[in-house]
């Protein structure tokens, strides 16, 4: 708890200081930035066909894409190891677009969620430890959950928001899926708006893979 406790500190005191002059934007931006800048240096950030592999870790990440017989590849997506500068996060994205600008609203995505829901999040997390009456240790998983799920509907609508008013990407007439994994220790938070899919890999007791489908495809005709 030591270690939260500072962490979330720390956050609510630089939180507080930043807020008054945010003018709506995360207080927080330089210091994610600088992360972001780090991670790009000490290549924690994947984001094209290979794989990623930090020294001492346990984690082997890889990725792959190969273009299709439609034109032009618009599969992006990205890993991000040690996500936040936090040893035991790891964050996801893959981001499949769609119509004649596709492929830009795909990368423009790719490039501003990470950063931006790190953004939110450091500052979700300074908002709740200024509470009084806020304990993480207190039903853990569920403030957990709260937190990157509060994280992620501003992050999502700032994007949005974001490509509206964007001069050179129609995002009217394109658009793209986004499928984002967080894990944070020995949790996964999974946000998903598309066709995307996220698929996890168990061992089942006779020690074969199993696939364990975590994500709904969402499509015109899916019940409401």
């Amino acid at each position: 708890m030591g270690h939260f406790s500072s962490m979330f500190n720390g956050w609510a005191r630089s939180f507080s200081i930043k807020k008054a002059s945010s003018s709506g934007n995360c207080g927080g931006r330089e210091a994610v930035e600088v992360m972001t800048r780090e991670a790009k240096k000490n290549d924690l950030i994947l984001h094209s066909s290979g794989f990623v592999n930090v020294n001492g870790s346990n984690n082997f990440t890889s990725l792959y894409s190969k273009r299709g017989e439609k034109g032009v590849n618009q599969d992006c997506f990205i890993v991000w190891e040690e996500f936040g500068g936090q040893e035991d996060m790891l964050f996801c994205g893959v981001f499949d677009g769609h119509g004649p600008w596709g492929h830009y609203v795909a990368k423009k995505v790719r490039e501003s969620m990470p950063s931006s829901l790190l953004c939110n999040w450091q500052e979700t997390l300074a908002e709740a430890s200024l509470d009084p009456d806020f304990d993480l240790e207190a039903e853990k998983k569920f403030h957990q959950f709260n937190i990157w799920k509060h994280s992620y509907l501003k992050t999502c609508a700032a994007i949005d928001q974001e490509l509206e008013h964007h001069r050179r990407i129609d995002s009217f007439n394109s658009g793209t899926t986004a499928l984002t994994i967080v894990r944070q220790g020995e949790s996964i938070f999974v946000a998903n708006v598309g066709d995307s899919r996220a698929v996890l890999a168990t061992t089942s007791d006779d020690g074969n893979l199993e696939p364990v489908q975590l994500t709904i495809d969402f499509k015109p005709n899916l019940p409401r």
